[in-house]
Order: C-alpha cells, then structure tokens, then sequence
C-alpha cells in the first residue's frame, strides 16, 4: 500500500475511535502520532533494503509481527511513563494498521503466500523485484492499478472527514513550521 493509503486506513479508524468512544475529533499531537505510526514500517524497511541492502526486502523488519510484539509494549509503556497515554495509543494504531492494510486482497481468498511478510524471520520472503531506491519504486515497481485507484479514492474520503473534522494537527504543523523557520533565520 502506498503512504497515503496508509494514512487513510489508520485516520479513519481513529477518527471513528475517538467520535465514538470520547464523542470528539482527534487531538493534534496523538493524530502527528498516528501519522508517523502508519510510515514507520516502510520508513524503516524501505531504506535498509532498498538503498543500504541490509534487509532482504521492503516489508521484512519493521513489517514483521515479532516486532510489532515488541515494539508496541514498548511504546504503551514509555507513553504511560511520559502520561502521553493517548499519543501512544495512536502510535501503535497507525502502526498495527499498516501492517493489516500491507495484506494483500488475494490473502481474504485463501492465497496466504502475501503475508510472509508478517512473521518475518520465521518464514522466508518470497523473491522481491530488485527496486533501485525510493524514487526508482515510485516511478517503475509500481502500476497504477485499480488497487491503486482505490488508494487514492480512500485518500480523498479520508481527506474530506478530516477536513470536515476541523482539520485537526493542521494548527500545529504550521506552528512548528513558524518556529523552525524563526530558529532557522536566526
């Protein structure tokens, strides 16, 4: 799946959380959270093996459930330490739902041969296409597909309930942009 795709998946779900379970919208900093939450496997994975060739493919480390059984007590227990409870959750959120949205659609019909990927190391990968960096991916490995389409199109839902939304974290980031620009010029 691709990033935006990720974001849409995990910001839906989470703004339906928080609608119906606080009778709210997201908070900035827990939805910054759930942002870096759905990037985090392919901004680990991708690089290590698309650009430094440390990983045998692109969804292999960060994508693999044993990490994620390792990493989300991990981040539960610093957000309870740091009272950031909420910021934590959303983290893991937007993490365990990209790994669920990396599923391919053949594995719902039986085909399990996709989700190798989720016990990585146990299982082996199946042959990856040699992808020559992040830019190479974008513009060859990738079809523009009906998957693809219906990526965008759940962006574009996604965008308009955040938008409708309020357009939660959009204050902030343009806060921190401020102020980075101010230290920046100083």
């Amino acid at each position: 799946m691709w990033p935006w795709g990720h974001l849409a998946v995990a910001y839906l779900l989470y703004t339906g959380i928080t609608t119906s379970r606080f009778d709210r919208v997201p908070r900035a900093w827990p939805l910054l959270a759930l942002a870096l939450g759905t990037q985090f496997p392919d901004l680990i994975d991708k690089p290590l093996a698309w650009t430094f060739g440390v990983l045998p493919g692109g969804r292999t480390f960060a994508h693999s459930l044993l990490v994620a059984a390792l990493l989300v007590p991990a981040v539960v227990a610093v957000a309870i330490h740091l009272d950031r409870r909420e910021v934590g959750t959303a983290f893991v959120l937007g993490h365990v739902s990209h790994l669920l949205a990396d599923v391919p659609p053949a594995a719902f019909t039986g085909d399990l041969s996709g989700i190798a990927f989720l016990l990585w190391p146990l299982v082996d990968q199946p042959p990856e296409e040699p992808v020559d960096g992040l830019l190479d991916a974008i513009l060859h490995y990738y079809a523009m597909g009906p998957y693809e389409v219906f990526q965008l199109g759940l962006f574009v839902v996604a965008a308009l309930v955040w938008y409708h939304d309020g357009r939660p974290g959009l204050g902030l980031v343009r806060t921190s942009i401020d102020r980075l620009g101010r230290l920046v010029r100083s």
